[in-house]
């Protein structure tokens, strides 16, 4: 009974589209968090551990999302992310400061 489930088994003729799309999703979703992450902790390590100031860490932040997109050849949502990041983190780091300027 055992031998007859493997006389169906042929090596080579298994459809594993599925299994190559999951593996590429796990690749790039593996590849998008380290990049991030690394770029976040250049980010936060420039600006603060260093002493730089949050435009250095944000110019740290383009930098290395730059040259990973060009590195890795990162489609256009990674540079659409890029962007929207240098730009929400660009105004945060001008609107805190006034805010604790008006308050503190």
């Amino acid at each position: 009974m055992a031998d007859a489930a493997h006389d169906d088994y042929h090596r080579g003729e298994m459809n594993i589209h599925d299994q190559r799309s999951t593996y590429h999703g796990f690749m790039q979703a593996t590849l998008w968090g380290s990049a991030l992450t690394v770029m976040y902790v250049a980010m936060f390590t420039v600006a603060f551990a260093i002493g730089g100031g949050w435009l250095a860490g944000l110019a740290a932040l383009a930098a290395i999302g730059v040259g990973i997109g060009l590195l890795t050849k990162m489609g256009p949502t990674w540079w659409a992310l890029l962007i929207l990041q240098v730009v929400v983190l660009g105004l945060g780091g001008l609107i805190i400061p006034a805010i604790v300027g008006l308050f503190g």
